[in-house]
């Protein structure tokens, strides 16, 4: 059984954010957050920013699109396709902002998901890489990552409590 406690694990090693997490709730539940609209509904929060306008052609070569919105109003929009689709245990996608990101700009990344199911869940890696030069980036993207799995815990675990 996953405990509602276990620890969220981000690092990065300069080039690379690896963040792993355990979700309570079965792989094609969380494959289905990751890669639908649902997503609007769990990435963000109210003192930081919050997705909207999910978009994607779900299909290897198909494109994806979001916006986020900031605390402050301001629409940041990011795109990219998907490389690798096998449902329920891998997603891997370019990702790239739509405006200039103070530490990266407009630098194309590659982000995969890798969910194994585990008792009481999924374990949900990621794995952001393409970050070679930019260890700034590199460094609030795994801080990044680890707030995305946190948000993503509690979203299942409100679930949870809502249906007991």
């Amino acid at each position: 059984m996953i405990s509602e406690h276990l620890a969220v694990q981000a690092m990065a090693n300069g080039e690379t954010v690896m963040a792993s997490a355990a979700i309570p709730a079965p792989p094609e539940v969380v494959f289905a957050a990751l890669v639908t609209d649902e997503v609007e509904r769990w990435w963000g929060s109210a003192d930081t920013y919050r997705m909207t306008s999910w978009k994607a052609d779900l299909r290897v070569g198909g494109d994806w699109g979001v916006t986020v919105r900031t605390v402050d109003g301001r629409r940041l929009p990011a795109s990219g396709r998907f490389l690798e689709i096998e449902a329920l245990r891998r997603i891997v996608q370019t990702r790239m902002y739509d405006w200039d990101h103070p530490t990266l700009g407009r630098r194309e990344t590659t982000v995969a998901y890798l969910l194994e199911p585990v008792a009481g869940g999924t374990r949900l890696t990621v794995c952001h890489g393409g970050f070679a030069g930019f260890a700034d980036a590199t460094a609030e993207h795994a801080d990044g990552w680890g707030r995305v799995l946190r948000w993503l815990q509690g979203h299942f675990d409100e679930g949870r409590r809502a249906a007991a």
